[in-house]
């Protein structure tokens, strides 16, 4: 029973097929292959928009990093929420990636950054000023740190916020498909139609092997050697980059990456519905994907650990448990039984 990562889970079989499938014979190198150009056809039809560019990555920090790049300069700055996962999990990667810009924090419940500091953020902003960074992005997160999902209304509001301001938005991705569902949006409702320039479309997390897409968009794609020279210069422009692109269009073509997504989000549902049977657990954050954060008793997350369930603890004394496309049946009822005869012991 094992609920500590996505990233944890394997690959699907389709994914292994795809890269199986691209093995094949010989292939133009750096990009420059069919598999590739699929994976941006691909994209056009899902996203629907031609104004587009995508860079494969095999890591969402790679991603995330070289997307920042191409929004702030050296000595600008970067809207982000407190808790956003480049803030507290990728040892500085934009600040190194960019050059120097600094990441600026801002507040918000469940992850979310909040409206009024965000508007003190985007009316602090002086460019004239010498002595202070001007912020040039903003990075939001779907689902955020708290798994929780901005709706397309937010993020659209949060994006022209942002413009009215000139800066450029970057979207964290990491866990887009998930956010997806549980909000009924498009792809392109929850990217580009909401202002988003930049996307972070992670899918390892989803069921892929190593496999995280950064997609430009509008104006943006018309940078798109820019980021190339980025990519090559950081040692994120791999030869065979047509085993990872295979990846992703093995897990967009027929909305692979959506039904997987789903089969996770219900799966962490159900899990939560477990988990709020003890009076003495509750859930901390909304479940809007396919991670449930609880609080519970310090004896109760021991004795789970000792009968072999596999989770995290999480700052500010939560508990994290993360459903994948892999998580079984026969896993959420195993943890049920266990669960279930903890609970009844503790009373």
């Amino acid at each position: 029973m094992d609920f500590s990562s996505d990233t944890s889970a394997p690959a699907h079989p389709d994914v292994l097929m795809a890269m199986s499938a691209a093995n094949h014979g010989q292939a133009s190198s750096y990009g420059a292959d069919e598999t590739n150009a699929a994976l941006r056809r691909t994209l056009v039809d899902i996203f629907e928009t031609d104004e587009l560019q995508v860079w494969p990555c095999a890591s969402g920090t790679a991603a995330n990093a070289l997307a920042l790049s191409m929004l702030s300069s050296s000595s600008g700055g970067i809207l982000c929420h407190q808790e956003a996962h480049i803030e507290c999990d990728e040892r500085g990667a934009p600040t190194f990636f960019t050059g120097g810009a600094r990441l600026q924090l801002l507040g918000g419940a469940c992850g979310q950054i909040d409206e009024a500091d965000l508007r003190q953020a985007i009316g602090d902003i002086d460019t004239e000023f010498v002595h202070a960074t001007p912020a040039e992005a903003l990075s939001l997160t779907q689902l955020t740190e708290c798994g929780t999902a901005y709706s397309s209304a937010r993020l659209t509001h949060y994006c022209s916020l942002a413009k009215a301001a000139g800066l450029g938005v970057h979207l964290d991705g990491a866990r887009f498909a998930n956010a997806l569902i549980s909000q009924s949006a498009t792809p392109a409702e929850m990217s580009w139609k909401a202002g988003v320039d930049i996307l972070s479309l992670g899918l390892t997390k989803t069921g892929g092997l190593g496999c995280e897409l950064i997609v430009l968009f509008g104006d943006r794609a018309t940078a798109f050697d820019r980021l190339k020279v980025k990519a090559k210069r950081s040692g994120h422009m791999p030869a065979k980059l047509r085993y990872i692109a295979a990846q992703g269009v093995a897990m967009l073509e027929n909305n692979l990456w959506l039904d997987l997504a789903s089969q996770a989000n219900q799966s962490a549902r159900i899990l939560s519905g477990h988990l709020c049977r003890n009076d003495e657990v509750q859930l901390a954050y909304p479940v809007d994907g396919n991670e449930v954060f609880v609080e519970m008793p310090a004896a109760l997350f021991a004795a789970l650990q000792g009968r072999g369930v596999k989770f995290y603890a999480w700052p500010g004394g939560l508990t994290r448990f993360v459903c994948s496309w892999a998580t079984t049946r026969a896993e959420l009822d195993g943890f049920a039984a266990v669960f279930t005869d903890l609970s009844n012991s503790r009373r």
